[in-house]
């Protein structure tokens, strides 16, 4: 029989450990909630780090490299050459240095001319279906066609269409038109820039219209009837409501089609292949060139991390210019 002050020693402790149950179930719970996002993303996190992060290093690493074909069996003992890779990338007496400045003013050009039309097609098609009609749901899906196509088939498919002269594009452009009266070759000389555009305006502006359509149905529709009860005609309510209102869509959207334009590889290499004609020749592709035809892998990292740097200064100054000080996105 146990006796009254051991009783109450017991309900004591058996009283302070029920006391601190709940703290000690609610720091296990903190520590458990402070680790679980934490492994969520560990994943993500981790193929980030081996798919971007390393190889940019890597790049980074190799640019300061005497790495070439004669060097590449044993690439961690080549020799050092601090930024002799760069001075030869960016010495416009140079012959890498000069086609180095003339693909970089051609890519500039081709970004701008590109992402004009890809941004232009996709608003003038958003704002057709962003009011419910018969068939809307049709041309929808009809307009995403483009981009669900794999980006090779459809840059074939483009190829043969223009490769050859008799080809369907100037049957279309002589015979039926009668735009032209000769039949170009259209991946010979300047020509070719022109295919270049085509194909990647016809591969990004169904993105762009996706985007855009769902920016566009974030207005309020009573925001138009008003404007239309006021007297604004379609080009006021289109520039004084529609671009406002959708102006942060807009910046995400130029922004990541200039980035995804100005680094194209896919289109120009699957067009001409390694032998890119000069008056098409990209950014992307004379890297590419440099480190596997001219199997010169210094020079074209060094050539990739200037770009790199140019790109970055290019977005901030982007989003700076477009975002007042203070502003954020969310804003």
């Amino acid at each position: 029989m146990q006796s009254p002050e051991a009783a109450t020693h017991t309900e004591v402790v058996v009283t302070g450990q029920r006391g601190r149950a709940p703290g000690a179930r609610r720091a296990g719970r903190r520590r458990k909630d402070g680790v679980f996002p934490y492994l969520l993303i560990a994943p993500a996190g981790i193929m980030e780090l081996l798919i971007h992060i390393i190889p940019m290093l890597l790049g980074i690493y190799v640019a300061y490299l005497a790495l070439t074909q004669l060097t590449i069996a044993n690439w961690l003992k080549a020799p050092f050459v601090g930024i002799k890779n760069f001075i030869t990338a960016l010495d416009p007496s140079g012959p890498i240095g000069e086609q180095f400045y003339a693909a970089l003013l051609r890519t500039s050009w081709y970004t701008v001319v590109s992402v004009a039309l890809i941004w232009g097609i996709g608003i003038f098609a958003a704002v057709m279906l962003a009011n419910k009609f018969r068939g809307n749901g049709f041309f929808r899906t009809l307009f995403l066609v483009p981009y669900a196509l794999p980006g090779f088939v459809t840059t074939i498919v483009w190829q043969f269409m223009f490769n050859q002269r008799d080809g369907v594009i100037n049957r279309f452009l002589v015979d039926d038109l009668g735009i032209l009266d000769d039949r170009p070759f259209w991946l010979l000389g300047a020509n070719s820039m022109i295919v270049v555009i085509v194909i990647t305006v016809w591969q990004f502006w169904p993105f762009a219209f996706l985007m855009l359509l769902a920016a566009l149905q974030s207005i309020p529709h009573e925001t138009y009837e008003a404007a239309a009860l006021d007297g604004a005609s379609l080009w006021k309510q289109f520039t004084q409501i529609t671009l406002p209102m959708i102006k942060h869509a807009n910046v995400v959207l130029l922004l990541m089609l200039s980035l995804w334009v100005f680094n194209q590889f896919d289109i120009p290499y699957l067009l001409f292949g390694a032998a890119q004609p000069d008056e098409s020749m990209l950014v992307s592709p004379l890297i590419y060139q440099q480190s596997f035809s001219a199997w010169n892998f210094g020079v074209g990292s060094a050539l990739s991390f200037v770009l790199l740097i140019v790109l970055l200064i290019a977005s901030a100054f982007y989003v700076r210019l477009v975002m007042p000080k203070g502003r954020t996105l969310d804003d």
